[in-house]
C-alpha cells in the first residue's frame, strides 16, 4: 500500500510529459535508423550484448575477456560506422525535420500496380536499347543512396520512368529508387560490386545493381544499353535475360507477396 501511495505521488504531469517526450524521440531515432543499413549493425550489437550477459552469468572467463575487448573497440568504431546516420540526424534536427511523419507500407494492390508499370517500362526500354537502373526498396532502407540523387516523391508510371532514362537527359545515367509505390529519387549513385566473379562484359550499371543487392535486400532491375537485355539483381546474384513474363513473375513473387505482410517488426527490418 505504501508503495502504491509513493508511486501515485511521484507520477504527476511532469512525469507524463517526460515519458511522452522520451517515447517520441526513441520512435524517431528508430525510424531514422530503419531507413538505413545501420539497423543491421544494431542487430549485431544486440547479439553481442546478449552474449556478454550470458557469458558473465555463466562465468566464462575467456569469452568475457574477449567480449570486453570487443566492446572497447566498438566504442571507438561506432562513431565512424554510424557517421552517415549521425550526420543525417543532426541535419534533420537543424532543418526542423526530425519530428516528421514516416511513410507507411502499401498493400498488395498498389505493389501490383508498381510491378505492371515497371514491366511495361522495361519492355519499351529494352526494345529501344535504352539503359536503365531501377532499385526497389524493401526492408533495408536506402535513404543514404536516395540522398545522393534528386528527390522526387512521384507516382510510379512507365511514362515518367521512360522520360527519366532518355539519353542525354540530366538523370539518365543514375539510378531511380522506388520506395513503396512512389519514386523516391532519380539520378542516384549506387555502390559498385567488387566481386571477382562478375563477368567482364557487364558494365557499370550491372555492377552497381549487384553492389546494392549485396548490401541490402532491395531488388534492382537493369536494362542493358548495349544489348537491351533485362536483368534483376537480388541478394548479390544477377539473373539475366528475363522476358516480360519471367520479369513479372519474379517481381510479383518478391514484392507483391511480401507486401501482404501487414506488419514487419523493427528487429526484422
Amino acid at each position: 500500500m505504501d508503495f502504491l501511495t509513493q508511486l501515485q505521488s511521484s507520477f504527476d504531469w511532469r512525469t507524463i510529459i517526460d515519458i511522452a517526450v522520451v517515447a517520441i524521440v526513441l520512435y524517431q531515432l528508430i525510424m531514422l535508423v530503419k531507413g538505413t543499413r545501420a539497423v543491421q549493425l544494431l542487430k549485431g550489437i544486440l547479439v553481442l550484448l546478449i552474449l556478454s550477459n550470458v557469458t558473465q552469468y555463466l562465468e566464462l572467463a575467456t569469452m568475457t575477456w574477449l567480449l570486453d575487448r570487443v566492446w572497447s573497440m566498438l566504442f571507438i568504431a561506432l562513431p565512424v560506422v554510424f557517421q552517415p546516420e549521425l550526420r543525417r540526424a543532426l541535419e534533420q534536427i537543424g532543418r526542423g525535420k526530425f519530428f516528421v511523419r514516416h511513410a507507411q507500407s502499401v498493400g498488395s494492390e498498389a505493389m501490383l500496380q508498381v510491378v505492371d508499370e515497371l514491366v511495361r517500362c522495361t519492355q519499351v526500354l529494352s526494345k529501344n536499347r535504352i539503359g536503365a537502373l531501377i532499385a526497389i526498396e524493401r526492408t533495408t532502407g536506402l535513404q543514404n543512396f536516395i540522398e545522393t540523387g534528386l528527390k522526387i516523391d512521384g507516382v510510379v508510371s512507365s511514362e515518367f520512368l521512360l522520360n527519366v532514362f532518355i539519353p542525354n537527359t540530366p538523370l539518365h545515367d543514375g539510378a531511380v529508387i522506388i520506395r513503396n509505390d512512389r519514386v523516391a529519387a532519380a539520378g542516384c549513385f549506387l555502390p559498385l560490386s567488387e566481386s571477382p566473379t562478375i563477368q567482364k562484359e557487364l558494365g557499370t550499371r550491372h555492377r552497381a545493381a549487384i553492389g546494392l543487392s549485396e548490401v541490402s535486400d532491395s531488388i534492382v532491375v537493369v536494362v542493358s544499353e548495349e544489348t537491351g537485355s533485362i536483368s534483376v539483381a537480388l541478394d548479390g546474384v544477377l539473373t539475366r535475360f528475363l522476358d516480360e513474363k519471367s520479369l513479372k513473375e519474379l517481381l510479383c513473387r518478391e514484392l507483391v507477396v511480401e507486401s501482404t505482410k501487414s506488419y514487419v517488426p523493427f528487429w526484422r527490418s
